[in-house]
C-alpha cells in the first residue's frame, strides 16, 4: 500500500478512530507508521486532533476531518479510481492478448 493509499484510508476513517493502536492492528501497520501519517495529515490541516480534557486517559484524541481534509479525500479517491481503472484496463488487454496467443 502506498503512502497516498494509507492517507486516503486514514482520511476515510478519521472520525471513527478510537485509538491509533487499534487502528494500526486493524489495517496491518505499525502504530508508529499510523502516528507518523496522522501527524502529517494534522500538520497539513486535513485532520484536526482534539484531546479529551475530561478523559482519565490524557493521551486520548478525537480526530475530525477538516474542509481541506474532505477536499483531499475526494482528490485522493479520484486518483485512486483512475489508477485502479487503468490497472484493470491493462489487465483486460493482457488477458485478451493471452487469449489471442492461445488460439493460434
Amino acid at each position: 500500500m502506498s503512502n497516498e493509499e494509507l492517507e486516503l484510508l486514514l482520511l476515510k476513517r478519521a472520525e471513527g478512530i478510537s485509538s491509533q493502536k487499534s487502528l494500526a492492528q486493524e489495517i496491518g501497520f505499525s502504530v508508529g507508521k499510523v502516528n507518523y501519517v496522522l501527524r502529517a495529515l494534522v500538520d497539513k490541516g486535513f485532520i484536526k486532533a482534539e484531546m479529551f480534557l475530561n478523559a482519565q486517559n490524557k493521551r486520548k484524541y478525537s480526530y475530525l476531518l477538516t474542509e481541506a481534509g474532505m477536499a483531499e479525500k475526494i482528490a485522493l479517491t479520484k486518483k485512486f479510481i483512475v489508477r485502479k481503472k487503468a490497472e484493470y484496463e491493462e489487465l483486460q488487454r493482457d488477458l485478451e492478448a493471452d487469449n489471442l496467443w492461445r488460439k493460434k
